[in-house]
C-alpha cells in the first residue's frame, strides 16, 4: 500500500513568488518593505505624430517696440500658428510649440541659464508666461520649453557658490580638478574643456561661460528634477533637453559622451516626469549616428516606446533628406528610414526635422530653389514620427549674411515693410535677405506659395490616422543605387496610405509595386499626379517634377 502523501498546496506563480520573497525576508530577520509603486507609463499620445514648431522668442514678434521678440508678441501670433478652429484653413495648424530657452540668461541665445525659476526679463514675466500657456492651451497648442540641464551659466548662484571655496557646500555641484586634465571636446579639434578659477580647474564642455553640472551628486539630480516638476505643475507640456549626450563624463574623448551614468540619469528623470505629469513629453538632442540615438529611447519592455526619452531628434535622417532633395536621389532617405525602423525600440516615436537653430537655414542650403523647398516640406510632413518645423521655414526664410549663429536666428518676416511686421523699432538683428517676397503677408494669398503648401500638407496629415501615428509599413524605394522616387506605405488601424515623392526635375512613373488593395483614394496630390493603377500587385503612379502623391489604399 502506498503511503498516504501530504496534499500539495498549489499557488499561482506570482503569489508563490511573493510567498517565497516574504519567507526569505523573514528568515533573514528583515521585515518586508512596502510594495514598490508600479512603473508609470507615458500618457502623451497627443505628442505621437504631432506637428511641432520651434520658436526663438527673441526673433518671433516684438510687442513693445524695443526690437526684441517677447511673450506678448508670441501670444499675438498664436492664431497664425493654430487658431483653435479645425474648420478654418488660414492658420498653419501646428499642434505644439518648442520654445528655445526662455529662462533668465545674460546672453541673446539663453543657453547659459542663471535662474531656472524665472522668465528672461527681455521676454516678459512669469505671469506673462502663464498667459501664454493659457492662450496656447485654449487653442489646443501644447508648449514644450528648452531645459538646459547639462550646464548653467557661469554667473548662476550655484556656480558662484561652488567656485568660492573647496569647502563650499555646492563644491561638488560642478566638476572640479586640482589640475588641468587637458581634455578637448569629444567631437574633435583642439578646443579645451577645463578652465582655471580660484586655484582649481572646472569642466565646461562647450565653453568657459557654461560650466557643466555634476550629475554624480545626488543633490544636483534632485534639484533638476525639482525644477522640471515645478514647470510641469505650472502648465508646460514637456521639455526639449539640450545636449543630452554629455550629462556625465567618465574620462577624456569618448568618456565625455554617451556614458552609462548619462543614460541612468535620463531614465531617472523620465520616470520622475511620468510620475509628476505622465501627459508630458521629452525630446532629446542627441546629435549622433542612428545606432547611438536608438539607445536614448531605453528599453520598451516595461514602458512602451522606451523608458528613457520618448522622442529624440533624427539628425541623420535630416542629413539624408536634404542630400536627397539636392541630388534628386531618394535611395539614401529610404536606407535611413529602414535603419530607423530596424534599430529603434518597438513603438518609439521619431522626431524628424529639416533644420534647426544650430544649422544653416534650409532655404539657403537648397539655394532658395522653390521646387526643392516644396519637396522637402512634403517629405517631412509625411514621415513617421513627430515632425519639427523651424520658425520661418514655412515661408522660405534664408540665413542671414553673417557667419555666426545669430544669422540662423534672424527676425521672422511677417511683411515686406521696414520693420517686417516684427517690430516698430529697430530689430535686435538684421533681417535675412529675401524677405521682400519670402514673408507671411506675401505668401498668405498665394495658393502656390510655400506657406500654402505647408498649411495644406499639415491638414492632409491630420486628416489621416496613418500619417499621424502610423508606422512605416513597407519601403518601396531601393536603398542602394539611385532612385528619383521616395515611396512607402504607412498604416494605422484599418487605414493604409501610399506616399510617393518625386525628387527629380522630370515627370516620373513609379512602380510596379505590390501594395495590396483594389483601388486608391486621393488624400493629397500635386497637380499632374496620376492616380495609381494596376491593383493589386503591379501598382503604378505618375508624379510630376518635385511632386507628391498621398493615397488611401482601399
Amino acid at each position: 500500500m502506498t503511503p498516504r502523501t501530504r496534499p500539495l498546496l498549489v499557488l499561482p506563480l506570482a503569489l508563490a513568488a511573493l510567498f517565497c520573497a516574504a519567507s526569505s525576508a523573514g528568515d533573514r530577520g528583515v521585515a518586508p518593505g512596502p510594495p514598490r509603486p508600479p512603473v508609470p507609463l507615458w500618457q502623451n499620445d497627443w505628442s505621437r505624430g504631432a506637428v511641432f514648431y520651434e520658436v526663438f522668442v527673441r526673433s518671433f514678434q516684438d510687442s513693445d517696440g524695443d526690437g526684441r521678440g517677447d511673450l506678448d508678441g508670441l501670444v499675438s501670433r498664436l492664431d497664425y500658428l493654430n487658431d483653435g478652429d479645425p474648420a478654418t484653413d488660414t492658420d498653419l495648424g501646428v499642434d505644439a510649440l518648442w520654445l528655445m530657452p526662455v529662462f533668465t540668461s545674460p546672453s541673446y541665445h539663453g543657453y547659459d541659464t542663471t535662474d531656472y525659476e524665472t522668465i528672461n526679463p527681455d521676454y516678459g514675466t512669469n505671469a506673462g508666461f502663464q498667459r501664454l500657456l493659457a492662450e496656447a492651451h485654449r487653442r489646443g497648442i501644447r508648449v514644450v520649453v528648452d531645459l538646459v540641464m547639462n550646464h548653467t551659466g557661469v554667473d548662476h548662484p550655484w556656480f558662484v557658490e561652488s567656485a568660492s571655496s573647496p569647502s563650499s557646500l555646492k563644491r561638488d555641484w560642478y566638476v572640479w580638478s586640482p589640475v588641468n586634465k587637458g581634455w578637448n571636446q569629444p567631437w574633435g579639434g583642439s578646443y579645451p574643456t577645463w578652465y582655471a578659477k580660484n586655484g582649481a580647474w572646472y569642466y565646461a564642455l562647450f565653453w568657459s561661460g557654461m560650466p557643466d553640472l555634476n550629475y554624480e551628486t545626488p543633490a544636483v539630480r534632485e534639484a533638476m528634477k525639482g525644477i522640471a516638476a515645478r514647470w510641469l505643475e505650472r502648465g508646460v507640456d514637456g521639455f526639449r533637453l539640450d545636449a543630452t549626450r554629455y550629462l556625465v563624463e567618465t574620462g577624456p574623448g569618448a568618456g565625455q559622451q554617451d556614458t552609462a551614468p548619462t543614460h541612468a540619469f535620463l531614465k531617472e528623470l523620465s520616470e520622475h516626469v511620468r510620475r509628476v505629469k505622465p501627459q508630458a513629453t521629452l525630446v532629446g538632442e542627441n546629435w549622433a549616428d542612428t545606432s547611438v540615438i536608438a539607445t536614448y529611447y531605453g528599453s520598451a519592455a516595461a514602458v512602451p516606446g522606451g523608458d528613457e526619452l520618448p522622442m529624440s531628434f533624427d539628425f541623420p535622417l535630416s542629413d539624408q533628406v536634404l542630400a536627397g532633395v539636392r541630388t534628386g536621389n531618394a535611395a539614401g532617405i529610404a536606407a535611413k528610414l529602414g535603419e530607423v525602423a530596424r534599430l529603434y525600440p518597438k513603438g518609439a516615436t521619431d522626431a524628424p526635422f529639416l533644420t534647426n537653430h544650430d544649422q544653416v537655414r534650409l532655404a539657403t542650403q537648397l539655394g532658395n530653389d522653390q521646387g526643392r523647398l516644396r519637396s522637402a516640406a512634403a517629405i517631412l510632413l509625411t514621415l513617421p514620427g513627430s515632425p519639427f518645423l523651424y520658425y520661418g521655414e514655412e515661408v522660405g526664410l534664408q540665413n542671414g549674411t553673417a557667419s555666426g549663429d545669430e544669422a540662423k536666428r534672424t527676425p521672422m518676416p511677417w511683411s515686406a515693410d521696414a520693420g517686417g511686421g516684427f517690430t516698430t523699432g529697430s530689430p535686435w538683428y538684421p533681417f535675412a535677405p529675401g524677405r521682400e517676397s519670402a514673408n507671411v503677408a506675401s505668401e498668405t494669398g498665394d495658393a502656390g506659395s510655400l506657406l500654402s503648401r505647408y498649411r495644406t500638407l499639415i491638414r492632409a496629415r491630420k486628416a489621416s490616422p496613418a500619417l499621424v501615428a502610423g508606422a512605416l509599413e513597407k519601403l518601396l524605394t531601393p536603398t542602394t543605387g539611385s532612385s528619383p522616387l521616395l515611396a512607402f506605405t504607412r498604416a494605422a488601424g484599418t487605414e493604409r496610405v501610399l506616399v510617393v515623392h518625386n525628387l527629380s526635375s522630370g515627370f516620373v512613373t513609379g512602380g510596379p509595386w505590390d501594395v495590396g488593395g483594389s483601388s486608391a483614394e486621393r488624400i493629397w496630390t500635386d497637380v499632374g499626379v496620376t492616380d495609381p493603377s494596376g491593383f493589386p500587385s503591379s501598382v503604378r503612379v505618375g508624379i510630376p517634377p518635385r511632386g507628391t502623391g498621398i493615397f488611401r489604399i482601399r
